[in-house]
């Protein structure tokens, strides 16, 4: 099997398994001041509500908190520009994975700055996913790069991501 952004991805009819879906981009309280304690607030929150959806495995609650034009950058494949084509590929794993659930989802997040409508943080990942028919839980690890942005109506969104697997701690 392949890790490939918290997806295991099988080689001849073993099933993809969703690690991590795609995604960030919770909307949260506007207002906040240029790199104050309140911006970093609003993203703390808005990294919670990320965990929470990541947890329920909700695609399309995930994949609305994108930027319409935001960024996807995966090991090994070509930068996906633009949500529409993120869903497509997030659509297109899924699709080969039915049964699979998230069981565990926790993520670590570090280095918050914040500039005015502009953010950056890293994190890192751990994830459980069940598969059907009683099959042992995949477990995977991973780190990703994150570039906020506050829309015109104050919600913090994903503009830019950049994931990639790491050795279990």
């Amino acid at each position: 099997m392949k890790w490939r952004r918290g997806w295991v991805v099988g080689i001849g009819g073993v099933a993809v398994v969703v690690l991590a879906m795609i995604g960030f981009g919770v909307a949260v309280t506007a207002g906040a001041e240029r790199g104050s304690a309140k911006a970093e607030e609003e993203i703390a929150a808005f990294n919670k509500r990320y965990v929470e959806l990541h947890l329920k495995m909700d695609t399309a609650g995930v994949l609305a908190l994108w930027s319409d034009d935001g960024v996807d950058l995966m090991p090994e494949d070509a930068a996906m520009i633009g949500k529409k084509k993120i869903q497509a590929w997030v659509e297109d794993i899924l699709a080969k994975m039915p049964g699979y659930k998230v069981t565990k989802q926790e993520m670590e997040f570090h280095d918050i700055h914040v500039c005015g409508d502009w953010a950056s943080e890293w994190a890192t990942e751990h994830q459980v996913v069940q598969p059907p028919d009683g099959k042992p839980p995949i477990e995977g690890y991973g780190k990703m790069a994150l570039i906020l942005h506050r829309d015109a109506g104050g919600a913090w969104r994903v503009q830019q991501e950049m994931w990639n697997s790491a050795p279990k701690p």
